[in-house]
């Protein structure tokens, strides 16, 4: 039973939605009958919670005819119930109470994505009376999903106003404190919601003197608030029934960004990771720009306008799944063996065909007749099934060749290998001078980034006249130097605050350059990528999980606070009660995340036997943006 991790918070969130759908009645997968019709109305937040998870097609099995923006123009459908799933914000219901009095909708479901205050429910209570449609609104639901879901193990605040919870937000240097405490309680507000549809009550942990720590304060006391208020309270009955966490609780480690600067800002090698850093993707799905021959054109013509093509990388894509922690050469390797296999079956089908077709009353040909229609038979069924895969090798095909354009020209793998070595503090082979004033080698924010990795990774900051070189390289290299101010105040103040976060001491193994892999039939050339392999070796993140998850004593952590909501005084201690380690733990990072730490976690815990965790960041971004925020905390 535990080791089913609960169901994964995916598939709550998923149920929790269906139940919604079918009007806040458990949805059951094989009762006959059409579904009852209805409308989906949304705002942005709930479709960002949706689109993860549930696809069109699921959307209309539930019934769901048609899905509309709560703001957009909406015709009146008078005979059809309405499903509303929003945030319940001012003009949100200001738009709502206009739809009853416009009579829209036959009834109205009205589902608020998080806890809807008193105040705003008489305002939809009096415009129903006024309206005289009170026995119409028929359910107003707190639903509590006020988070979105990209994994089964992993997610993440929000998307639409994910400024307002950004690293700069939280780490701006002119925040006031009612500012401040707006982004805390958005945060603990959604972490609420996360563990009510998780089904448990964490016990939490988090470093002291940080972001996180006022998170974990804020989140204890809403949390004990709601275990306190029996009649009301969130965690009792069928819901921790249904949390198979019902003997043993998670853990939650919440981390604060600024204890690790460098993993943000790294080059990657991994699939998934490296599709985020290089690419448009976000909220599983990818944005690619396919240009279109400019070639042949003659001279002077416009160049053709660029197809955009977008994908949807989901659970369902099995080969998403089980490569998107591979490192990249692993991968093109895999798409190539997946084509050939396809490319055989397809054959097998044709030849199968031609056979079929025979003339004549051939006595060999009507034997090997009966022989070939199972065999024929079997290979039609199989047709959707290799349609299916045949999307899936085209889709990764497409994916990973422009991964790998971005490889090639910005020489990605020799600055993942670089910074590795940084990163790991072992002897470099090169100068970083060189890499920086190398016109070849990526782009000026490749450089930057670069450059920033050292600079957070050096045990001493380089000295004044070093440090004058370095700018004019990057200067010269047409590098914006604003995030290197604001990473300077950064050391300068980490430094009293603490030792820099080591990295473990290993690194990328080149495995000689990609020859034999890539024969000639394949359609990756990769000629000069290195093939670099993984070794598993923990992130400061990862390592301070594994410290409080396993119970270990480090200096690191053991001053960590500890919060157990359930527990009737609050004790601030940070001597933990219980001492067993934990199965299930929870690792939430206050000021961003991204998939690289993601994977260095999934890859960690794949050696625990029975163990599960989850990662969670109030935004998800890559090195890009994050340099654009660095960028502009550095410009005061």
């Amino acid at each position: 039973m535990a080791a089913t991790a609960a169901a994964s918070i995916r598939e709550r969130q998923t149920v929790a939605l269906k139940r919604m759908l079918n009007f806040n009645v458990p949805h059951v997968k094989n009762s006959t009958g059409e579904p009852v019709w209805k409308v989906l109305i949304y705002d942005r937040f709930g479709q960002d919670i949706i689109s993860p998870l549930l696809s069109v097609k699921e959307l209309r099995d539930m019934g769901i005819t048609l899905h509309l923006l709560l703001h957009s123009d909406r015709d009146p459908i008078p005979d059809v119930p309405a499903v509303y799933f929003v945030m319940p914000t001012e003009e949100n219901i200001d738009r709502m109470c206009q739809d009853l009095r416009n009579q829209l909708y036959e009834s109205y479901y009205l589902n608020f994505i998080s806890a809807i205050s008193r105040s705003k429910l008489e305002d939809i209570a009096n415009a129903a009376l006024a309206a005289s449609a009170v026995t119409q609104v028929a359910k107003v639901f707190d639903q509590y999903l006020n988070f979105i879901t990209l994994e089964d193990d992993m997610f993440v605040l929000c998307n639409q106003n994910k400024e307002l919870v950004s690293y700069r937000a939280i780490n701006r240097p002119d925040i006031t404190d009612t500012e401040m405490e707006t982004v805390m309680d958005t945060i603990v507000d959604s972490l609420f919601c996360f563990f009510v549809t998780l089904g448990a009550v964490p016990i939490i942990r988090c470093s002291r003197g940080t972001a996180a720590e006022m998170v974990a304060v804020k989140l204890d006391k809403k949390l004990r608030e709601n275990l306190r208020d029996a009649r009301n309270s969130l965690f009792t009955g069928d819901t921790l029934g249904a949390g198979q966490f019902s003997f043993q609780r998670p853990l939650l480690v919440l981390v604060d960004r600024n204890i690790d600067l460098a993993t943000p800002l790294h080059h990657t090698w991994t699939y998934q990771a490296l599709v985020h850093d290089v690419l448009d993707f976000h909220l599983n799905r990818v944005n690619l720009e396919e240009s279109s021959g400019v070639e042949n054109s003659p001279a002077g013509a416009r160049p053709k306008r660029k197809n955009k093509k977008s994908y949807d990388l989901t659970p369902v894509d099995k080969f998403w799944q089980k490569h998107k922690g591979s490192p990249f050469p692993e991968v093109a390797e895999s798409v190539q063996q997946e084509l050939e296999s396809y490319r055989a079956q397809e054959d097998e089908v044709k030849r199968l065909k031609s056979i079929m077709g025979l003339e004549g009353e051939d006595e060999g040909a009507i034997s090997m007749l009966s022989d070939n229609t199972a065999k024929l038979t079997s290979a039609v069924s199989s047709l959707p099934e290799l349609l299916e895969k045949k999307r899936l090798i085209d889709l990764h095909t497409n994916v990973a060749t422009a991964v790998l354009e971005h490889i090639k020209a910005r020489k990605l793998d020799v600055y993942f290998e670089y910074e590795e070595k940084i990163m790991s503090k072992t002897t470099l082979d090169k100068s970083l001078l060189d890499i920086i004033s190398d016109p070849d080698a990526g782009t000026p924010e490749d450089k930057m980034r670069l450059f920033l990795i050292y600079y957070i990774s050096a045990q001493q900051a380089p000295s004044e006249a070093d440090l004058e070189q370095y700018k004019k390289a990057l200067t010269d290299a047409g590098c914006n130097l604003n995030p290197l101010q604001y990473i300077k105040q950064w050391k300068a103040f980490a430094k009293m605050a603490s030792a820099p976060a080591s990295y473990g001491n290993t690194t990328a193994k080149p495995m000689g350059l990609l020859s034999r892999v890539m024969n000639t039939g394949s359609q990756f050339v990769m000629e000069g990528v290195k093939n670099l392999v993984l070794k598993q070796q923990n992130l400061p993140v990862t390592r301070i999980l594994d410290n409080l998850m396993e119970m270990k004593s480090n200096p690191e952590t053991d001053d960590y606070r500890y919060f157990d909501p359930k527990m009737l005084r609050g004790n601030d201690s940070s001597v933990p009660r219980n001492k067993n380690p934990f199965q299930e733990a929870i690792v939430f990072v206050v000021g961003g995340g991204n998939y690289i730490e993601y994977q260095n976690l999934v890859d960690y815990i794949k050696g625990k036997q029975g163990k599960h965790i989850l990662y969670g960041c109030s935004e998800l971004f890559n090195a890009t943006q994050f340099i654009k925020q660095l960028s502009q905390l550095g410009q005061k």
